[in-house]
C-alpha cells in the first residue's frame, strides 16, 4: 500500500474525519425592574451609560419599566449579560438607589 493511502483506510473502511457539531450559545435578556424609589432620570442615565442607548430610546424603555414593571435592556451572551447586570446593581447601590437589574434566558 502506498503512503498516500495510509491513514485513510482502517480495516478496509474509509474513515472520514468527524465534524464537530457546534451550536450557538444561549442568549440572555438583561432586564431592569421597577421600584417606587429610583428616580426616572437615574434609570435613563443607566440605560445610556451601560447599554449605549440614546436619550429617546432610554426614555422609552424607562417609561416601559415604570408602567409595565420591567423593561428589556438588551440580549447578550451569558458572560456579557452577567457582567452588565452586576455593574448596574453595584452602580445603583453605590448611588443609594434600590434599582435592580436581572437576567433571564432568551
Amino acid at each position: 500500500m502506498s503512503k498516500e493511502y495510509e491513514g485513510d483506510i482502517n480495516d478496509g473502511l474509509v474513515v472520514e474525519p468527524a465534524k464537530p457539531k457546534l451550536k450557538k450559545p444561549r442568549m440572555y435578556k438583561v432586564i431592569l425592574n421597577n421600584d417606587d424609589f429610583t428616580p426616572m432620570d437615574f434609570v435613563v442615565h443607566i440605560l445610556e451609560h451601560f447599554f449605549a442607548m440614546n436619550t429617546d430610546k432610554a426614555t422609552r424603555i424607562m417609561l416601559q419599566i415604570h408602567t409595565e414593571g420591567k423593561g428589556l435592556c438588551g440580549i447578550y451572551s451569558r458572560d456579557v449579560a452577567e457582567t452588565k447586570m452586576l455593574q448596574v446593581n453595584e452602580y445603583s447601590k453605590d448611588n443609594n438607589h434600590p434599582l435592580l437589574c436581572s437576567m433571564e434566558v432568551d
